[in-house]
C-alpha cells in the first residue's frame, strides 16, 4: 500500500475519534440554518457548506456525520500531497514525511475538525498546484479543464482561491511558463471555473454585493490584525515550528538544487500569496492552503539532501511529538475544563483571530460548548409568558450562532423560529412579527428602553467556557414597540 493512503488512513481514524466531541460549532449550526433555505449563495458564503452541513442532518440531530465531512477532506489533502510530492521526484521517505506533515500540522488539524467554508481550501489549492504542474511540465493540456473544475467547484464553498490564483498566474510568468497561458484549454478551463461559480455571483449582485460589505467589516476592526513579522512568527507556531524547516525547504529547493527547478513557480506563488495575505491583513488561516504543496517539495527535497534515514525518521517523529503536544489547541481532545489547564501548564496562548474577548478556552472551543443550556434558558423564559404572548412574541437574536442555535434546538423545547438583523437571517426577514411582544436575546437594555413601552430583564443565558459576551447575557422582554418592527428591521441589519 501506498505510504500517504497510511497515513490517510491515520488521519481519518484521529478524526473520528473526536467527531462525536463537544457539540455543533457556531459556524456549523449557521451553516445548517442557511442549508435549510436553499439558495444560489448567501451573505457570508456560497451555497456548498451550508448544502452539505443541512444534509449530514437529514437523518436527524448527529454531530458525527456532520464532522466526518471534514474527516474526509483531510484524507483527500494527504491523498493529493502524496501525490504531488511524488510528481515533484518524491521517494517512500519524501512522500512519508510531506503527508504527515499535510495530516497533522495543528492548522490542518483545527480547519478539519468542524466543518468550514474553509475546509476545502488547502486540498483544492494544492490539487490545483498539481494540475498545473501537469499542464505547464508534462504538456497536459487538459489538466488546465480539470484546474478550472476545482476551481469552480471551490468558488462554491468559499471565495478565497483567487487570492492564490492571482499569485500563481503572476509566478507562472516569472518563471519561465507565460506561453502555457496562452494554452485554449486554459481559457476553456476558466470559463468552466466561471460558469460553476455564477449563480454565487449572481446571487451576490442582485443582493447588493454583501460579501465586500462582510470584508470591509472584518478590515475594520473586527480582525486581529498582526504586523508582519508576528504574522510570520504566528504562521510559525500554528503549522508547528518543527515543521518549518519542510515547508522552507520547499520554498528554497527549487532555486538550489536543479531537479526541483521546474517546479519554481509553486515557490513563488507560495511567497507572492503570504505576502498577498499580509498586505490584506487577512486572518492567519489564510495563508494555510498554500502550505501543503510546499510540503510536497519540501518532502522531495528532505529525501534527496538528508541521506541518513535515522536522521529523517527523528526529525519527523519530533515534529510528530510536537503536533500530538499541540493537537489538543486544535482538536476538541479534552473537556474545558482540562483543556483550560493544559493552556497554564504549556503557558499556550493562541493568537485569536478577532478582537472580541477571550474565552479561558480558544474561541473555536468555546463557540463549541453551552449551546443546548442556552436554548434551554430561552425556552424557560418563552414558556413563562401567558399563552397569547408566546403566539406573538418574536426571538429576536444578537447574531447568527443565537438564532441558529435556537432554529436547530429549539423545535424540541416548543420555540419559534428566531429572528436576527445579523447577516444572512437580516435577509431572511421579520417572519411576519409586529414588534408587539419580543425577547430580545442579548441585547442592550439602555437602547431597548427606549424603543420599548415596557421592557424588563426575564432571564439571562449564558455558562462556563462559553464566549464572554454570551455569558450572563440579557434576554429582555419588550411589549409594545414604539417604532414597529418592520419600520424598525432595515436599522437592525448589521453584517461582518
Amino acid at each position: 500500500m501506498k505510504p500517504d493512503r497510511i497515513v490517510a488512513g491515520a488521519a481519518f481514524l484521529a478524526h473520528a475519534a473526536v467527531a462525536g466531541r463537544y457539540d455543533f460549532f457556531r459556524d456549523e449550526l449557521y451553516f445548517i440554518a442557511c442549508g435549510r433555505h436553499p439558495a444560489f449563495g448567501y451573505v457570508d458564503q456560497p451555497p456548498l457548506v451550508p448544502l452539505l452541513a443541512a444534509g449530514s442532518q437529514v437523518f436527524g440531530q448527529h454531530l458525527v456525520p456532520l464532522r466526518l465531512v471534514p474527516a474526509l477532506a483531510a484524507v483527500a489533502l494527504v491523498l493529493v500531497t502524496g501525490a504531488l510530492a511524488r510528481r515533484v521526484g518524491a521517494g517512500p521517505h519524501g512522500v512519508v514525511a510531506a503527508s504527515l506533515a499535510a495530516a497533522f500540522a495543528p492548522m490542518y488539524l483545527g480547519l478539519t475538525t468542524t466543518l468550514s467554508t474553509t475546509t476545502f481550501e488547502p486540498v483544492a489549492w494544492t490539487l490545483v498546484a498539481l494540475l498545473v504542474g501537469r499542464a505547464v511540465i508534462d504538456g497536459e493540456a487538459r489538466a488546465w479543464i480539470l484546474a478550472g473544475l476545482v476551481c469552480g467547484i471551490t468558488l462554491q464553498a468559499k471565495y478565497e482561491i483567487p487570492l492564490y490564483l492571482a499569485p500563481l498566474g503572476v509566478a507562472l510568468v516569472l518563471t519561465g511558463h507565460a506561453r502555457a497561458l496562452a494554452r485554449r484549454e486554459l481559457a476553456l478551463g476558466l470559463a468552466l471555473a466561471a460558469v460553476i461559480a455564477a449563480p454565487s455571483a449572481v446571487w451576490q449582485l442582485t443582493h447588493g454585493l454583501p460579501f465586500p460589505d462582510l470584508m470591509r467589516a472584518g478590515a475594520a476592526g473586527k480582525n486581529v490584525v498582526l504586523a508582519p513579522l508576528a504574522f510570520v512568527a504566528n504562521q510559525v507556531q500554528v503549522m508547528n515550528p518543527l515543521l518549518a524547516p519542510l515547508w522552507l525547504a520547499g520554498v528554497a529547493a527549487p532555486f538550489v538544487d536543479r531537479r526541483f527547478a521546474p517546479w519554481r513557480f509553486v515557490s513563488v506563488a507560495f511567497v507572492l500569496t503570504f505576502a498577498l495575505v499580509i498586505a490584506l491583513h487577512g486572518k492567519d488561516y489564510y495563508m494555510a492552503p498554500g502550505y501543503a504543496a510546499v510540503f510536497a517539495l519540501g518532502g522531495a527535497a528532505l529525501e534527496a539532501w538528508v541521506r541518513s534515514r535515522v536522521a529523517r525518521v527523528a526529525y519527523l517523529v519530533a515534529a510528530l511529538a510536537l503536533s500530538a503536544v499541540a493537537a489538543p489547541l486544535a482538536m476538541p481532545i479534552l473537556d474545558p475544563p482540562v483543556l483550560a489547564r493544559y493552556m497554564r501548564a504549556l503557558h499556550a496562548n493562541p493568537t485569536p483571530t478577532e478582537t472580541s474577548r477571550q474565552s479561558a478556552i480558544p474561541q473555536e472551543f468555546a463557540d463549541m460548548v453551552g449551546w443546548r443550556q442556552y436554548v434551554k434558558q430561552v425556552a424557560e423564559v418563552f414558556r413563562s409568558l401567558p399563552p397569547e404572548d408566546q403566539r406573538r412574541a418574536a426571538l429576536l437574536t444578537g447574531n447568527y450562532g443565537e438564532a441558529a442555535a435556537i432554529d436547530f434546538y429549539g423545535p424540541a423545547e416548543g420555540l419559534p423560529p428566531a429572528i436576527s438583523g445579523h447577516n444572512q437571517y437580516w435577509y431572511w426577514g421579520r417572519r411576519s412579527h409586529d414588534g408587539s411582544v419580543v425577547l430580545r436575546i442579548n441585547g442592550d437594555e439602555r437602547i431597548w428602553r427606549a424603543r420599548c413601552r415596557s421592557l424588563a430583564v426575564a432571564g439571562r443565558f449564558g455558562g462556563p467556557y462559553v464566549m464572554p459576551y454570551e455569558d450572563d447575557a440579557p434576554i429582555l422582554l419588550c411589549r409594545g414597540m414604539k417604532t414597529p418592527l418592520p419600520d424598525l428591521w432595515f436599522t437592525l441589519k448589521h453584517i461582518d
